[in-house]
């Protein structure tokens, strides 16, 4: 390419990184990262937990947004000056290296540009994900672990803490049912459009025949509660259980009663957590996804858009939103957005960025009633 596509190139980017911080807000930004290092400052934010931990995320959040922006804008800057240089000394060698950083910027703005999409009522929150098998025996829970390991690398890869606050272990392998939390901003809104069926095509390990086995599991995604959130629950609308913890194959793995069942009589929603030692902070946990669940249900329930914002799913063939096939070929697809990729694999071990951001863009276009 000629230095002048170059700079018709550095053009289009440096125009869309300018809409990108004038959606993100950059001064904004700023703004709310000198309130968090403020509030991160006071002498006695520890004592309250998980307020400290929610000033923390926050400011964490901030300073990764300016930085990204601010080292975009940079190279940008730096792509514009090299051209320049490439073409005042006609310099080969200097405009192919304009070359491929221009391909490196224009991924990393559009990845950044993903977040400009993210301006739903709750999608600046931390997230809460439940993954349940569904139909298939035992290699449903074996997918349903499977699944759960790709979310919890995918944040890993990020760098996005998590938490798992309870895990139901099948009788001869894989799991029930799992919820954790995704403790970063926008992690609700970023994973949002995973929730619903997934499908696993494969031979199965668990057959000694080696026959094929379609098997499936549902994935919901809720925002997590936030003190703003009116959701009063009467103690009379609850049952409370408790129960001993137990890890894989039922053994146990706590020696006293402290894991928490809690039931909403009204909408049969069930929570637990085993994650603590203490019943208490494990009845205070099981609250906090409890009231994030009746949030989204009452956020539905608003929107009469149900399916769409529980993601509750019944985990067979008629609402499958991803195939997952390991026989007879390889390939992962989105069957909302069409996106498809050939390594399985790489799937598995939390690389699902691209389906992600074809989901988000998805999401959008009906939005806006486009597709």
């Amino acid at each position: 390419m000629t230095a002048a596509d170059f700079a018709e190139q550095l053009k289009t980017l440096d125009n869309t990184l300018r809409n990108i911080e004038s959606v993100l807000d950059v001064d904004r930004l700023r703004k709310d990262k000198e309130e968090l290092e403020r509030a991160a400052s006071v002498p006695d934010l520890w004592d309250d937990q998980a307020r400290a931990q929610q000033v923390t995320s926050r400011l964490s959040y901030a300073q990764g947004e300016i930085n990204r922006l601010e080292r975009l804008r940079s190279r940008l800057d730096d792509a514009g000056v090299l051209l320049e240089l490439a073409e005042s000394e006609d310099d080969a060698g200097s405009l192919a290296e304009v070359g491929t950083e221009i391909i490196e910027l224009s991924k990393a703005i559009e990845e950044l540009e993903i977040r400009t999409l993210l301006s739903g009522e709750y999608d600046a929150r931390e997230a809460l994900v439940t993954i349940r098998s569904g139909a298939g025996g035992v290699d449903a829970a074996d997918f349903a672990e499977m699944l759960m390991r790709m979310y919890l690398r995918w944040a890993e890869r990020h760098g996005y803490p998590t938490e798992v606050y309870d895990t139901s272990y099948a009788e001869e392998a894989g799991i029930k049912s799992a919820t954790f939390a995704v403790k970063q901003p926008y992690a609700y809104g970023t994973l949002s459009v995973e929730g619903g069926t997934h499908r696993l095509v494969r031979i199965s390990p668990f057959d000694n025949q080696g026959r094929r086995q379609t098997s499936f599991a549902a994935v919901e995604v809720v925002p997590v509660v936030e003190q703003t959130d009116q959701i009063d629950i009467p103690e009379d609308d609850l049952r409370i259980d408790v129960y001993r913890s137990s890890g894989p194959g039922g053994q146990g793995v706590n020696t006293t009663d402290s894991a928490v069942r809690i039931t909403h009589l009204p909408t049969g929603i069930v929570v637990s957590c085993q994650n603590e030692r203490s019943q208490l902070q494990n009845k205070a946990t099981a609250m906090t996804v409890l009231k994030a669940k009746l949030l989204a249900v009452k956020r539905a329930e608003e929107h009469a858009k149900m399916d769409a914002i529980r993601g509750d799913v019944a985990g067979s063939w008629g609402d499958q939103m991803r195939s997952y096939v390991l026989h007879p070929y390889q390939m992962v697809k989105d069957l909302r957005t069409e996106y498809e990729t050939g390594n399985p694999s790489a799937v598995f071990d939390g690389e699902i960025d691209k389906f992600i951001e074809a989901g988000i863009r998805w999401r959008k276009r009906r939005e806006r009633g486009t597709g």
